[in-house]
């Protein structure tokens, strides 16, 4: 196979025309009259056009990783579309925040959404908290550089390592120079590009010479087994854990919290959220499409050949396969261009967002308590490009596409998700339970091993098998994992409070700071002054 020139051309210029988009919305952001420069680049300064931020929500989870790995999961025989939770999962969890989050989180005007667990919690806690979202979005944006990179070599006949380094470039400038506002406007453009072009390359590969029926696939043995797929008992607890996951880890994200942030109103913010959630869901059909045309292909009558994408253990790069294979170069070259868009629109709100949360969270709040509006800036910049290069770096050693995605959200939903729950919605919870909340999760997420990490398991859960050498958890340990911390943050707190107030324990052993006696509280000018007993403080304030 030889260099695609037309195609490298191609690619060339929307990767331009990505850049002149950004530049331009930095332009646009510069011209906001406000003192918080900061909150500009971070939240778009709370008035975010509502098309473009409907736009930029759905974009944020129709990631390259995303399109690619829905493809894969309806063409693996041993999963198929049932398996397909994402769609699904993530539509669930954008209407449960819509629905639940966007209220409180905006009465305050929070920046990110570890600002209420700092005023909860104290600085300490927001630091190690801090920790797992990071992970999370810097595995988010390697996932889908590493897809990008899969797809290119495939169509183009260009080493990965080119795709990754370049995407991430133009991903790192313009989010760097533009903020939010870049990030909004360039996923305008890009989730149009997914949509045109992935529309455009389904009824070539549908019908092509080498292609039956999908309909008839969907429930007969032909090449393979059915693309519909079937859930065997004994892995239903594991089907209902990960839906369970997609649905509740997908709301404690900062690029979720940056759209319904940056609305003019709460009722955008809402109708943003549930509206990204319908658009998910229908960002996935392509994808779906696309699994089942492979599922449904003698690849034996294509140049690929035999063995098939699955045999050859290539099942994570079906999409580009599928596009290149059964569908004209012209044509393919347009699937790879929504690939790029998807893994642009993805990346920046998680360089953003990782980003966002260091520089007001840690940077303002911690290490520099001082720091002014031009400081602040120049620590999320830094921030985007250290971040961003950490992604490129992980991205060159990834191996299973899905897997790593999948992961990047696993800790965010047994440690952040509760301590997000409980500062919203149990306002009585404190330091004491949120930092044993954070050990015990942590410790039990361990524990139960990470067939993706190697790493073997030392609770073995009813269910849990040994297969192909490693051993798999049927049990559906991750939403016992997170309600065991929930439950602790809350009992702990609970029987801190308990101790200190009742002076079982004496109370200066109360290193937290949960209980000041006789403390007089002076509020705004239009309330008088009153006193508190026994009020609570946060370890930290």
């Amino acid at each position: 196979m030889a260099l695609n020139i037309s195609g490298l051309i191609a690619l060339v210029l929307f990767y331009a025309m990505t850049l002149a988009i950004g530049i331009w919305a930095s332009q646009r952001s510069k011209k906001q009259n406000t003192k918080k420069p900061s909150e500009v680049a971070m939240v778009g300064g709370r008035n975010m056009n509502f098309w473009v931020g409907l736009f930029t929500a759905t974009a944020t989870w129709v990631g390259g990783a995303y399109i690619n790995g829905t493809a894969e999961i309806v063409y693996l025989p041993s999963r198929g579309l049932l398996w397909v939770q994402a769609p699904v999962g993530f539509a669930l969890s954008l209407l449960v925040g819509g629905f639940f989050f966007v209220n409180p989180m905006r009465e305050k005007s929070y920046v990110t959404m570890m600002d209420p667990i700092q005023e909860a919690y104290g600085n300490v806690m927001a630091s190690l908290l801090f920790i797992p979202p990071l992970i999370a979005d810097i595995f988010w944006f390697a996932a889908i550089l590493a897809s990008l990179g899969a797809t290119i070599k495939v169509i183009l006949d260009i080493e990965g390592y080119l795709a990754i380094i370049s995407s991430a470039c133009t991903v790192i400038i313009y989010t760097l120079l533009g903020g939010l506002y870049s990030v909004a406007y360039t996923d305008v453009v890009q989730l149009i590009f997914i949509i045109v072009s992935l529309s455009i390359c389904i009824p070539f590969a549908m019908m092509n010479s080498a292609t039956e029926s999908i309909t008839y696939t969907a429930s007969h043995h032909l090449f393979q087994a059915p693309w519909i797929g079937n859930i065997e008992v004994q892995y239903f607890g594991r089907w209902l854990d990960d839906f369970l996951y997609l649905v509740l880890g997908g709301i404690p994200w900062q690029t979720y919290f940056q759209r319904v942030l940056s609305a003019s109103s709460t009722k955008q913010a809402r109708l943003i959220s549930y509206l990204s959630g319908l658009g998910c869901f229908a960002m996935a059909i392509p994808s779906v499409l696309i699994g089942a045309v492979a599922a449904s292909t003698d690849w034996n009558q294509t140049d690929y050949g035999l063995p098939s994408p699955n045999e050859r253990g290539e099942s994570a790069l079906i999409l580009p396969l599928v596009l290149h294979y059964l569908c004209p170069m012209y044509v393919s070259i347009g699937g790879l261009g929504a690939i790029a868009a998807a893994v642009m629109s993805s990346g920046d709100s998680a360089l953003l967002s990782a980003s966002s949360m260091f520089a007001h969270n840690i940077y303002r709040k911690v290490l520099r308590k001082k720091a002014t509006e031009k400081e602040v800036l120049w620590a999320l910049r830094l921030s985007i490009v250290a971040f961003g290069m950490m992604a490129t770096a992980l991205a060159f050693y990834s191996h299973s596409i899905y897997d790593l995605w999948f992961l990047g959200g696993e800790l965010v939903y047994a440690l952040l998700f509760p301590q997000l729950c409980c500062v919203l919605f149990v306002p009585s919870t404190n330091t004491y339970g949120s930092a044993s909340g954070f050990l015990v999760g942590f410790l039990l997420r361990i524990l139960a091993g990470e067939p993706a990490l190697k790493i073997p398991p030392v609770i073995c859960y009813p269910g849990c098998s040994l297969v192909g050498g490693t051993y798999i958890q049927l049990f559906p340990f991750k939403i016992v994992t997170m309600f065991i911390t929930l439950l602790t943050i809350i009992f702990v707190s609970h029987l801190a409070a308990f101790v200190f107030q009742r002076k079982i324990l004496p109370t200066r052993w109360d290193v937290c700071k949960i209980i000041k006696e006789d403390k007089i509280i002076v509020s705004s000018p239009q309330r008088e002054e009153f006193r508190i007993v026994q009020s609570t403080e946060n370890c930290g304030q």
